[in-house]
C-alpha cells in the first residue's frame, strides 16, 4: 500500500482536491494519508462495501479520552444516531424516522417555494454573494420551520451549526473547539427549554412529533431529542449550503442549458450535481474484527477513511467522471453514504435542490459569475468561501 503525502489545508488541494484523488486511486483500492495517519480509500467499490458491511462501524473500538474543555460537545455527540451503532442506533432512528416522514417532508414543497421566491425576488442589483443571499438562508430556515422554532432564530440557528461544525475540519484549533463548545452550551440550552415548552403545548412541528414518537414501548429522551434536533440542523443545512453553492457555481461554470432544470430532467441534474462535486469529501469507519477488503487486512481497531469525492469520480463506476454531464444515467453515489447510516435527511436535500434551482434560473436566467469563485479552507468539507454573482 503506497503512502501519500497531501496537507489538507494546501491551498492549492482547498481549491481542487481531485488531482489528489486520482493519484491516490492510480496506486490501488487503498493508501496511506500520512497527513491523517490513515488508511483511506478513494475506490467507489471499496467505499459501498465498507458502508455496508456492519463489520465496520461509526463507534470506535477504543474511544479516545475526551478533554474536558470538549465535555459539552461530546455529551451532544453522545446522544447522536450518527455516531452510534446498534442497537442504540437502530432504536433511535427507528424513533426519528417515526416523526420524519416521507408524507412530512413532502409537505415542505410548498414552504420552500415560496421562500425560494422570496429570497430570488429580494435580490440585490449588481453584483452580491448569493452563498449568504440564498443558499445559507433557504435551508436554516426551512430547517427551523420543521423543528416548529422561530424563524427569528435561523440566525442563531446558523451560527451555532458553523461553530460546531469546526470540530469536524482539517487543522483544528483550540479557539475553534472553544467557538465549537459555546455554540453546543447554547444550542442545547435554547433547545432544552424549546422541547419543555412543547411538551406542554404540543404543534403542528417535528419537535413535537419526535416527543410524540414511541417504538416498542420506548421514547426519545429529552437529551436525544436534543441530538436529534442538532444534527438535524447541522448535518442536513452545513452539506445543502454547499452542495446549492457547489451546484450554482457547476451550472454557471458549464454553461448548462436551463433545460437540464426543466421538470422532466431536473431530478438528473439535481444527482449529477450531488456526484460532480459533492459537500462531505470524507466519512470514517472502525473495523469491528480483524477483515479483508480488496486485498487490504484490516485489524479490530483500525479506522479507514472513505473519499466520498473520490468514490463519485471513479472510472470504473462512471464514463468520464471529471465531466459534469446532467444526461448521464443516474447511478448510486457516496454523497449520501449508504447502509445503515444512510443520511435520513436526503430526501429534503433533494427536495430542496429540485425546487430551489429550477427556480432560481427562471427568475433569473442572465445569472453570471462576477469573479471566479474560491474555495474555503473546511476540509473534509467542501463549499465555497462565497459566490461573487450578477443578475
Amino acid at each position: 500500500m503506497i503512502e501519500l503525502t497531501q496537507s489538507p489545508t494546501d491551498p492549492t488541494f482547498v481549491q481542487n482536491p481531485y488531482p489528489f484523488y486520482e493519484r491516490a486511486r492510480a496506486a490501488g483500492p487503498f493508501f496511506r494519508w500520512t497527513d491523517y495517519n490513515l488508511t483511506c480509500t478513494g475506490s467507489a467499490a471499496a467505499v459501498n462495501a465498507i458502508f455496508r458491511d456492519r463489520r465496520f462501524g461509526r463507534e470506535a473500538v477504543d474511544p479516545l479520552p475526551i478533554p474536558p474543555h470538549l465535555a459539552p460537545f461530546y455529551a451532544v455527540e453522545a446522544h447522536s444516531m450518527l455516531e452510534l451503532e446498534p442497537p442504540r442506533h437502530s432504536r433511535l432512528r427507528n424513533l426519528v424516522l417515526r416523526a420524519f416522514t416521507s408524507r412530512r417532508i413532502a409537505g415542505l414543497a410548498p414552504d420552500i417555494t415560496a421562500l425560494t421566491e422570496e429570497l430570488v425576488a429580494a435580490f440585490p442589483e449588481g453584483e452580491f454573494d448569493l452563498l449568504t443571499a440564498f443558499a445559507q438562508p433557504l435551508p436554516v430556515r426551512i430547517i427551523a420551520r420543521l423543528l416548529g422554532v422561530p424563524e427569528s432564530m435561523a440566525p442563531d440557528l446558523l451560527a451555532w451549526s458553523n461553530a460546531m461544525v469546526g470540530m469536524y475540519m482539517a487543522g483544528r484549533t483550540r479557539a475553534m473547539e472553544d467557538r465549537a463548545v459555546t455554540a453546543t452550551e447554547a444550542f442545547v440550552a435554547f433547545l432544552r427549554s424549546y422541547v419543555e415548552e412543547r411538551r406542554a403545548r404540543p404543534a403542528d412541528d417535528l419537535i413535537t412529533q419526535l416527543i410524540a414518537a414511541e417504538s416498542e414501548g420506548e421514547k426519545l429522551s429529552t437529551d436525544e431529542l436534543i441530538s436529534t434536533c442538532i444534527l438535524l440542523l447541522n448535518a442536513g443545512h452545513e452539506a445543502t449550503v454547499h452542495t446549492i453553492g457547489n451546484g450554482v457555481k457547476t451550472l454557471l461554470e458549464t454553461r448548462t442549458p436551463l433545460a437540464a432544470l426543466a421538470p422532466e430532467t431536473v431530478e438528473a441534474t439535481v444527482e449529477e450535481i450531488l456526484r460532480f462535486d459533492p459537500a462531505l469529501h470524507m466519512f470514517t469507519r472502525h473495523a469491528y474484527e480483524d477483515i479483508e477488503v480488496m486485498g487490504h487486512q484490516f485489524r479490530r481497531g483500525d479506522q479507514v477513511g472513505l473519499l466520498l469525492a473520490a468514490a463519485n469520480r471513479d472510472p470504473g463506476q462512471w464514463d468520464r467522471p471529471d465531466r459534469f454531464n446532467p444526461g448521464r444515467p443516474v447511478k448510486p453515489h457516496a454523497s449520501f453514504g449508504a447502509g445503515l447510516h444512510f443520511c435520513v435527511g436526503a430526501p429534503l436535500a433533494r427536495l430542496e435542490l429540485q425546487i430551489a434551482l429550477p427556480i432560481l434560473f427562471r427568475q433569473h436566467p442572465g445569472l453570471a459569475l462576477a469573479a471566479p469563485p474560491r474555495f474555503a479552507d473546511v476540509y473534509h468539507f467542501h463549499g465555497l468561501r462565497a459566490l461573487p454573482v450578477k443578475v
